[in-house]
């Protein structure tokens, strides 16, 4: 099963992150890349064209996760796994503190 988001940089579609089976990836979209002066999301995620992977969620992203009483809420009502760090990325990070945000993109397939 493969599980994706929308990265935005303020109101700008910056890119997606996705998890598959190989891992976790992040790519910035074109038209971003193609804005006058695009900013990196993250200074570990800078500006290019090529996608970026890793075998664990990207410390930026986990970063965006709630921690202590807000994370044990969040787990409790929506019955969330601690260790699945991408459930957790997509069920709180709507609208994080900062300029970025993460919203899931529901495939009608894993309805």
């Amino acid at each position: 099963m493969i599980r994706t988001a929308e990265i935005y940089m303020h109101t700008e579609l910056a890119g997606w992150l996705s998890q598959d089976e190989n891992g976790y990836h992040f790519q910035y979209s074109p038209t971003y890349l193609q804005t006058n002066n695009p900013k990196p999301i993250s200074l570990t995620l800078p500006i290019q064209e090529l996608p970026f992977t890793s075998k664990m969620l990207f410390p930026f992203f986990d970063g965006l996760i709630p921690e202590g009483w807000l994370l044990n809420i969040a787990e409790k009502n929506w019955k969330l796994n601690p260790r699945d760090r991408m459930g957790l990325l997509l069920a709180c990070c709507k609208d994080c503190i900062g300029a970025v945000s993460v919203l899931p993109i529901i495939n009608m397939n894993d309805e």
